[in-house]
């Protein structure tokens, strides 16, 4: 059996495989052109977003028994294509659930309290207390829209702010508890303080968030994103920013990443966002700590081995 590590990965992974008998080899500068005149020898490969794993890389793969991703989201992955050659694709989402959780978390407190203008400011020499005046994060309404691994991950946190939690998810149903109340799209847009996205990109979810999806809401409100740059349409997120519809926004992820999350594609609405004293920017690292590092390779892991013991 062998492997094919196509990104750079916590390295428990590649042992752990080893150590049942798995070889593993990695290729993770070569070109896809490269990869693919070599993939038919290998029965998985393990990626993050380096790739875009598509119908004709599926194709000449005529041995893979499975694609293993290092993450939760699977947008770089032909899934339908995939099972038509009966190949199992696997994911880790609550590998770095709670890490998203965290992260969802301090992005809203630091824009509610101005932690990070305030502290750029007196760094900068300024003490300024009252244009500095903090919102608290009780008994506000917080709205969630897609209630999986992250969303319900950050609700976990929400739970001592003593405010209301109204979870919409298109394709849940029954998932409310005394904490979190299930809600509709159109209670969120009427009652929400705050926005958080837990959502995957797909074709219903690209650009979601534009003017007319904002238009809804009823109040000023505080938009966080975590999820996938692309959900929103970042013009119009800038056009909402000015007009004070939005009081601040934490985006972990940008329009403009490239497909590998690891480079930003400048321009004038990111000069715009990055000036913005109300808008917070983190490179795409709400999942990103040591624990879901670990985490993750063990739950692919476990996945992986379980998947090839079935298929003996």
């Amino acid at each position: 059996m062998k492997v094919l590590f196509l990104d750079i990965i916590h390295p428990d992974l590649k042992n752990n495989l080893i150590k049942h008998g798995i070889i593993c080899d990695e290729k993770v500068t070569e070109s896809k052109n490269d990869i693919i005149k070599v993939i038919n020898s290998y029965d998985g490969i393990v990626i993050r977003s380096r790739l875009k794993i598509d119908k004709n890389f599926i194709k000449k793969a005529s041995h893979l028994k499975f694609i293993a991703r290092f993450g939760s989201g699977m947008e770089n992955i032909d899934i339908l294509e995939a099972k038509k050659y009966k190949i199992k694709c696997i994911n880790a989402p609550k590998g770095n659930s709670n890490a998203v959780g965290e992260h969802t978390l301090g992005l809203l407190l630091s824009l509610m309290n101005k932690i990070q203008l305030s502290n750029m400011e007196v760094k900068n020499g300024k003490w300024k207390r009252e244009s500095n005046r903090g919102i608290e994060l009780s008994k506000k309404t917080i709205g969630i829209i897609g209630y999986g691994n992250a969303g319900k991950a950050f609700s976990k946190k929400l739970i001592g702010f003593n405010c209301k939690i109204l979870a919409y998810d298109k394709y849940k149903k029954n998932y409310q508890n005394k904490f979190v109340k299930e809600s509709s799209i159109q209670n969120i847009f009427k009652y929400a303080d705050v926005l958080s996205l837990h959502i995957p990109l797909n074709q219903e979810t690209e650009y979601m968030v534009n003017n007319y999806f904002l238009s809804k809401f009823s109040k000023k409100i505080f938009f966080l994103n975590t999820s996938r740059g692309k959900i929103i349409k970042t013009s119009d997120l800038i056009y909402n920013i000015k007009s004070g519809k939005i009081l601040g926004a934490g985006l972990d992820v940008l329009e403009y990443e490239n497909k590998s999350f690891e480079t930003l594609n400048q321009n004038s609405e990111l000069d715009f966002l990055k000036k913005c004293p109300n808008v917070i920017l983190t490179p795409h690292v709400a999942g990103w700590s040591f624990e879901s590092n670990t985490l993750m390779s063990k739950i692919l892991t476990k996945k992986i081995l379980s998947h090839l013991k079935s298929i003996k």
